[in-house]
């Protein structure tokens, strides 16, 4: 459908930044584009500011933040830079002038507003920045490649001057997820230079990664138009995972197949605009020089017969009708997991199973009402099931406007300005749909309530920290009501709360959810059930290409069964989606 990606003919400039999604594939793309450019003569730096990196495990090396030359390429070196050191060292430049002269209830809630992911990407933003402001470096390589970009927001962000104050000091909407940048203030010369660097066409290549999927796309989309606004034009689209043919006695292959290209028929129409390339989907694992080598040579790498004659075993993992008599004790249930992994799927299939086992249950979610409504547009709701959805673009506006008007009488137009911006953080989305579905729980009586996506731990810490911030110092803006303050206790209560986290059996979508359960438990919430959902090696497919991603899966399954999971349930990739009652129903059984 789109022109194969190969960087070799492509890369017309010295920066190359790539971004999308988490589990959409940047940092196996920027590998192979690494290798490809290196063993066509360039010398190329291959550099990962991702959190939750992978880069020493595709690369089957050990990494630090010194570039080292990658073993069999020689014109390729790598380094993983840490930005959660670099954003403990941030945090500590910033807070620790106030110790022992501010109350300790605000030093730590100056600590937990600068904890949140935005304060994790600045900070790599500060390490990457320093190496494009090196030019013995920038001399050293003809290709320096960025694995994972800064989003608009914080670009946005760096170029307000309010950001370089002590916004912090003297004024705070108690929900803030970035704060000051005081504590670089003396490099904001030279993060002016570098937002200017990735704005040139001639030097910088912003990479879209997404997949064949709709949620993928819209991502995509979604980071493509914030960037152009802040002036990010030379922008391309891979789009990766393309199954190029499908087996057809196979339902799971021909399904996937035709999901794939319903997705690639959709989209928007600003993305269109995009030169789009596409990258197959392999049969085997991007980890390892010589598979890299593989992805962009329209070969296919033989499969290894041995290697999968296992995948049709049984697996010794629970089912869902498991998870679902667990939960038939607790009165409120979260699912929880990063975008695409199927949440919302999961939410209803638990809310139908419960209402089976004879409970009255209530489900809210904040995907958009129309996706509910058509999840059970088939049948008239079952008498025990009530379903309602929150918008949330509604719900961060109300919060929005909330919050600017109580802190517009003691700001200027740039501190307005600051506060404007920070609140389009993520953390602000999550508060406020996280008081939406508040509301909703204190309403509901003799049932269960599930709710479908729920705010972080640092988000949660960061409303305990508000009220106790609050009682602080009058300045506070951030109220949080009376619904959220008796909610917050319950989610701790295990007899009361079950967090479900979802995932699917991938490098990416495991390593952010074992970070997300840390998170949670930082804010002394135990999640005790993990959902893998979607898993080809749980099917029966054919489709030797999905079968050696399958035999892939294997690893991650173990990983979730035997070290992060108290319990664990596996959902098999299904040929199609479940409409209707009846049908979600049928999720209970597989």
């Amino acid at each position: 459908m789109f022109t194969s990606y190969n960087p070799t003919n492509l890369v017309k400039t010295p920066f190359l930044f790539f971004t999308g999604k988490g589990g959409v594939g940047k940092t196996s793309t920027a590998c192979a584009s690494a290798v490809a450019l290196a063993d066509e003569g360039k010398k190329v730096l291959l550099v990962s500011t991702d959190p939750a990196s992978n880069l020493q495990d595709v690369l089957e090396m050990s990494l630090t933040n010194t570039p080292q030359q990658v073993k069999s390429v020689e014109n390729l070196y790598a380094c993983n830079l840490d930005p959660k050191e670099a954003a403990r060292k941030y945090r500590e430049n910033v807070v620790g002038p106030y110790r022992g002269k501010l109350p300790d209830a605000v030093v730590a809630t100056m600590e937990e507003q600068l904890s949140g992911a935005c304060t994790v990407e600045i900070a790599a933003f500060d390490e990457f920045t320093n190496l494009i402001a090196d030019s013995s470096t920038i001399s050293d390589y003809d290709t320096i490649i960025f694995d994972t970009a800064p989003t608009g927001h914080t670009l946005r962000l760096l170029q307000l001057p309010t950001a370089w104050t002590g916004f912090l000091e003297e004024s705070t909407h108690g929900a803030s997820c970035l704060g000051p940048l005081s504590g670089l203030g003396e490099k904001k010369d030279l993060y002016s230079r570098t937002v200017k660097v990735l704005s040139d066409p001639k030097q910088t290549t912003l990479c879209l990664v997404s997949r064949p999927e709709i949620s993928s796309i819209n991502e995509a989309n979604r980071a493509s138009t914030e960037l152009r606004g802040i002036g990010i034009n030379n922008q391309i689209l891979i789009m990766n995972g393309v199954l190029q043919t499908s087996v057809s006695d196979d339902a799971v292959s021909s399904s996937f197949f035709q999901r794939q290209q319903l997705a690639l028929n959709h989209f928007p129409k600003k993305l269109k605009e995009l030169p789009i390339y596409e990258v197959p989907y392999v049969s085997y694992s991007l980890t390892g020089i010589e598979n890299l080598r593989y992805l962009f040579s329209n070969e296919f790498l033989p499969s290894v017969e041995d290697e999968v004659n296992d995948i049709h075993t049984e697996i010794s993992m629970q089912k869902l009708n498991d998870l679902i008599n667990d939960l038939s004790t607790k009165r409120i249930i979260f699912t929880m997991g990063k975008g695409g992994v199927g949440k919302t799927t999961v939410a209803s299939a638990l809310a139908v199973g419960l209402v089976e086992k004879g409970h009255k249950v209530h489900l809210t979610t904040t995907d958009p009402a129309s996706h509910i409504q058509n999840m059970f547009a088939e049948d008239s709701y079952n008498k025990n099931l009530t379903i309602s959805a929150i918008n949330p673009v509604e719900v961060v506006e109300q919060y929005k406007k909330e919050v600017l008007s109580k802190a517009s009488t003691e700001l200027d137009d740039e501190g307005l300005a600051y506060l404007q911006e920070d609140l389009n953080s993520p953390c602000t989305e999550e508060i406020a749909v996280f008081r939406a579905f508040a509301e909703v729980v204190a309403k509901s009586e003799d049932e269960i309530v599930v709710i479908d996506t729920a705010p972080t731990g640092h988000t949660l810490l960061l409303l305990d920290s508000a009220q106790n911030y609050h009682k602080e110092l009058a300045r506070s803006t951030g109220d949080v009501p009376n619904s959220v303050k008796a909610l917050l206790p319950r989610l701790r209560n295990q007899n009361e709360t079950s967090v479900v986290i979802v995932t699917l059996a991938e490098a990416t979508p495991v390593l952010e959810a074992a970070r997300l359960q840390e998170d949670l438990k930082r804010a002394n919430i135990e999640p005790k059930w993990w959902v893998i959902n979607q898993s080809l090696y749980a099917t029966k497919t054919k489709d030797q290409t999905l079968l050696g991603r399958a035999h892939a899966e294997k690893a991650w399954i173990d990983k979730v069964k035997n070290e992060l999971a108290a319990q664990s349930a596996i959902i098999p990739w299904i040929a199609e989606e479940k409409i209707g009652y009846e049908e979600i129903k049928e999720y209970v059984e597989l």
